[in-house]
């Protein structure tokens, strides 16, 4: 996968936040703790969306599709919205 860089500003209270993170091993770097919070925004998302979308399949009543086959086309559907 190719990267891009990236120059981001953040306040002294987050850098210090940033920086404990790395310290106690969690994250390598800065990018490693940026990538994560970009990837776990993606999942909040992609999960916001599967709720709004089984939200509209209820209030359309019934369907001839079994229950599998409708979370799979919802979670299809979702990762695509997301991008």
């Amino acid at each position: 996968m190719s990267m891009t860089r990236k120059t981001i500003t953040v306040t002294d209270q987050m850098d210090k936040w940033i920086k404990a993170q790395i310290r106690c091993g969690r994250y390598g770097n800065d990018s490693e703790y940026v990538r994560d919070l970009i990837r776990r925004d993606q999942e909040r998302l992609a999960e916001l969306k599967l709720g709004e979308m089984i939200d509209a399949a209820d209030a359309e009543g019934l369907s001839e599709l079994t229950a599998s086959a409708v979370w799979e086309e919802a979670i299809s559907k979702a990762k695509e919205q997301v991008g």
